[in-house]
C-alpha cells in the first residue's frame, strides 16, 4: 500500500511557496493529515475503504485541478502567514495549504453521486483514487466503549460537522480560524457546523479530543484480516482465463502497432525540502528574546557554542540528517519522526564537548535533534531524535549535550538563573551548586544507573530567572533521552492545599515522597516521558495507632500523550528512603491526571504485631468504600482497614459524593 505522496506537480498559477516545501510539510505531518481525512470521510464507506481513501486524499493533496487562472486560485498555496507550531499544530503556510486541500477533498466524498463509483464517470473532483490492497482488509485498532459510542455518533453527523470537530479538537484552531477553513473548503454554513460540533462534543472537549487521537481514529496504525478466501480463489481462476485470452489477442494486434519509443517519465528522486538543508538558512534566535516573549520554549533559545559559525560542521549535520551515512548510529524516542526537516531548523548549539563535535537543532516546535561526530575525525556520527512539542519553561529547561555511562553534560536554557544537583534518596541533604560554562553547558553530572541496588538518584534543581517568573525552582531528572524529565508533586488531602494542578517537587513533603518512590523511575527509561507527578491521593490511619500510611499515584506522561500509572503504598518505615510497595500498574490511562481525578486502591499490610490486614483508600471525593471477596466490609469514609488472612483475595469498590462509581487501580 503506497503511503508516500505521488510525484509533484505544479500547484497552480500564483503559488508563492515552492511545491517542495508543501510536499515536505505533507510528509512530515502525514499521520496528522490522514487522521483528519479519516474523521471527515463518510463512515458509510466502511472502515477498510475509509482507511485507503484517507491515505489517497492526503497523497493527492499536491495535485492541481483542471483550472489555471491568472489569479491565485483556491488550490494555490497561500502566502506565508507564520512559522513553527501553536499548541503542537504546525502553522506554516505550506502545511495550511495542504490541510485545506485535504479537508476539501474529504468533504467532496460526502457529495458524491449515488451511483459513484459505478460505470458512469464521476466528476474529476469526485473521482476515486485509492491505494490498492489485495487479499487483505484494513481497519484501525479498536478503542474502548467511549470511542465506539463517539464513532457511532459521528456516523450520524454530516461531514461538515465532522470537519468542524477535526478543526477544533484535532487541529486546535480557534472558532474563527476553523470557520475560515471550513468556508474555504466549501463546507457551506460553517457557523452552523461549528455549533453542532460543539453540542456533539459536550462540555468536556478535552476528553473528546483525546478520543479522536486514539487508535479508533488512527488509519496509520491498522490491523489486517483476509478477504473472502473462496471468492478470491474463484476470481483468480477467472482472471487467469482472461489473461490467456488477452495474451492471444495481443499477439494478433501488436504487429500492427508502430514503435514510438518509450515515453514513460523517468523516476523522480526523493524530494528534499529546498533550503531546509542549507546551513546559511538556519534560524537563529537573538540572545535576549527569551526575556521578551510569551512563548518560553526551545524557540526562544539562542544559538550557542564555539562552533555555531562553523559552516562545514553544520552542513555535515544537515546533510547527514537528510541522508544518514551507512555507519551512522541513530536513536529516536518513541513517536519521533526521523525524516529531514520541512523548513530550515533552528540552531541551538554547535561546539566541542569532551571528545565530540556536537550540534543541536530544534525543528519547527516538534523535535530536537542531536548530531555528534568524533573530534578526531575517526569513527561514526550519531543522531538522536526526541519530541518536544508543547514544551514550556520547565520541559524546555535543558538538553543533553553529551553522555557517558555514569554522567551527562547539559545545555541549560537561557532563562535558568540558578542550577544545582541533589540526590532524591537523600531528602535531608541540601542541593549542591552546579558549575555551568559561559556557553550554558554544565560540568559532568551523575546520572541514575540502570542496574545495581538504586543507592542514589541524582537530579537537577533549576531556578528560572525572575525576568519571566519569580521564585520558581523545579526538579528534572535524566531518563536516558535528550530532554530531562520534569518531576512534580501533588500533596495529600487534608494538608491545607487545595486540589489543583501538580506543583514543583522542591518542598520537604514532596522530597520525602520522592525519596521512597524515585527508584520506580527506572522502568520509565527510554520511553519518551515528558513529566512524572507523585500524587499523594490518600493518607490512612492504621490499626493500632501510630503513624499513618500514604497512598501515592505516580503518573508518567509521555510526549505522545499516553499516560502510565504506578499506584504505590507507603506504610510507616524506619528509613526515610524505604521503597514503596507497588500495588498496581496501568498503561494508556487517564487515571491520576486532570481527566482522571478519582481513584481507589487496596493492598495487604502486616501490622507490627504480626497481624495481616486488607487496606483500601480513595481520593478526596470518595464518600463510601467497600471491600468484597474472601473478606468483606464497608465504611462511609475514604479509607477502610479489615483484618484478613495473609494473601486474602479481595476487590475494592467506592462511590463519590453525589453518586457514581470510582475506578479501581488494579
Amino acid at each position: 500500500m503506497p503511503l508516500h505522496p505521488s510525484p509533484l506537480r505544479v500547484l497552480g498559477h500564483g503559488a508563492r511557496l515552492g511545491v517542495k516545501e508543501a510536499e515536505a510539510a505533507l510528509v512530515e505531518h502525514y499521520p496528522r493529515l490522514v487522521r483528519l481525512a479519516y474523521l471527515i470521510l463518510p463512515p458509510a464507506l466502511g472502515r477498510h475503504r475509509r482507511v485507503l481513501t484517507a491515505h489517497a486524499v492526503v497523497q493527492r493533496a499536491l495535485r492541481t485541478g483542471a483550472r489555471n487562472t491568472a489569479k491565485q486560485g483556491a488550490d494555490a498555496v497561500p502566502s506565508q502567514r507564520s512559522g513553527g507550531t501553536t499548541d503542537g499544530v504546525p502553522r506554516t503556510a505550506a502545511y495550511t495549504a495542504v490541510r485545506l486541500r485535504v479537508v476539501r477533498a474529504a468533504l467532496a466524498h460526502e457529495r458524491r453521486p449515488r451511483w459513484w463509483p459505478g460505470r458512469l464517470p464521476a466528476p474529476a473532483a469526485l473521482r476515486p483514487s485509492v491505494p490498492v490492497v489485495r487479499g487483505l482488509r484494513l481497519f484501525p485498532r479498536a478503542g474502548g466503549m467511549d470511542e465506539l459510542a463517539l464513532d457511532r455518533a459521528l456516523a450520524d453527523a454530516p461531514a461538515t460537522v465532522r470537519a468542524a470537530l477535526g478543526a477544533r479538537l484535532l487541529e486546535n484552531l480557534s472558532t474563527d480560524s476553523a470557520a475560515a477553513l471550513l468556508t474555504e473548503a466549501g463546507a457551506g454554513d460553517s457557523s452552523a457546523a461549528l455549533r453542532t460540533a460543539g453540542r456533539l462534543a459536550g462540555e468536556d472537549h478535552a476528553r473528546v479530543g483525546r478520543m479522536l487521537r486514539s487508535d479508533e481514529f488512527d488509519p496509520c496504525t491498522v490491523q489486517t484480516r483476509p478477504t473472502d478466501l473462496l471468492r478470491r480463489r474463484n476470481r483468480v481462476r477467472a482472471g487467469a482465463a482472461a489473461l490467456v485470452l488477452l495474451a492471444v489477442t495481443g499477439a494478433l494486434v501488436l504487429p500492427a502497432v508502430t514503435e514510438a519509443g518509450d515515453t514513460r517519465p523517468a523516476a523522480l528522486p526523493a524530494p528534499v525540502a529546498g533550503g531546509a538543508l542549507d546551513a546559511s538558512a538556519l534560524l537563529r534566535t537573538s540572545p535576549e528574546q527569551w526575556a521578551d516573549t510569551s512563548r518560553v520554549d526551545f524557540s526562544a533559545w539562542p544559538a550557542r557554542g564555539g562552533r555555531s559559525g562553523d559552516r562545514a560542521l553544520l552542513e555535515r549535520a544537515l546533510s547527514g540528517w537528510a541522508a544518514p551515512p551507512a555507519d551512522a548510529e541513530i536513536t529516536a524516542a518513541p513517536g519521533t519522526s526521523r525524516v529531514a526537516p520541512a523548513l530550515p531548523p533552528r540552531l541551538l548549539y554547535a561546539g566541542d564537548v569532551a571528545d565530540e563535535a556536537v550540534v543541536l537543532f530544534h525543528d519547527g516546535g516538534v523535535r530536537v535533534v542531536r548530531y555528534a561526530e568524533p573530534s578526531s575525525g575517526k569513527g561514526s556520527p550519531t543522531f538522536e531524535f526526541a519530541r518536544v512539542d508543547d514544551a514550556d519553561v520547565t520541559t524546555a529547561s535543558a538538553l543533553t549535550v553529551s553522555r557517558t555511562r555514569t554522567s551527562a553534560r547539559y545545555l541549560l536554557a537561557p532563562w535558568i538563573a540558578g542550577s544545582a544537583t541533589r540526590d532524591l534518596l537523600a531528602p535531608g541533604t541540601p542541593a549542591r551548586p552546579l558549575e555551568v560554562g559561559t556557553d550554558g553547558v554544565t560540568v559532568p553530572v551523575p546520572v541514575p544507573q540502570d542496574g545495581g541496588d538504586c543507592a542514589a538518584w541524582p537530579v537537577l534543581q533549576l531556578r528560572s530567572s525572575e525576568r519571566i517568573v519569580e521564585k520558581h525552582a523545579f526538579l528534572v531528572t535524566d531518563l536516558g533521552e535528550l530532554s530531562p524529565v520534569h518531576l512534580t508533586h501533588t500533596p495529600a488531602p487534608g494538608s491545607g492545599a487545595p486540589a489543583r494542578q501538580p506543583r514543583e517537587a522542591t518542598g520537604p513533603e514532596a522530597l520525602s515522597g520522592w525519596a521512597r518512590t524515585a527508584c520506580s523511575l527506572r522502568t520509565l527509561r527510554h520511553t519518551g516521558v515528558r513529566a512524572v507527578n507523585n500524587w499523594q491521593f490518600a493518607r490512612q490511619p492504621l490499626p493500632g495507632g501510630g503513624s499513618p500510611a500514604d497512598w501515592m499515584c505516580t503518573r508518567a506522561d509521555t510526549w505522545q500523550g499516553q499516560g502510565r500509572v504506578l499506584v504505590q503504598f507507603l506504610p510507616p518505615a524506619a528509613s526515610p528512603v524505604a521503597r514503596a510497595q507497588v500495588v498496581s500498574e496501568r498503561r494508556n490511562t487517564a487515571l491520576c491526571s486532570r481527566f482522571g481525578q478519582h481513584l481507589v486502591a487496596g493492598a495487604h499490610w502486616r501490622a507490627p504485631d504480626g497481624s495481616w490486614y486488607v487496606l483500601a483508600a480513595g481520593s478526596r471525593a470518595v464518600e463510601r468504600i467497600e471491600i468484597t471477596g474472601s473478606v468483606r466490609g464497608s465504611a462511609e469514609r475514604p479509607t477502610l482497614a479489615l483484618r484478613a488472612p495473609r494473601g486474602a483475595q479481595f476487590r475494592v469498590g467506592a462511590e463519590l459524593r453525589g453518586g457514581g462509581p470510582v475506578p479501581a487501580a488494579g
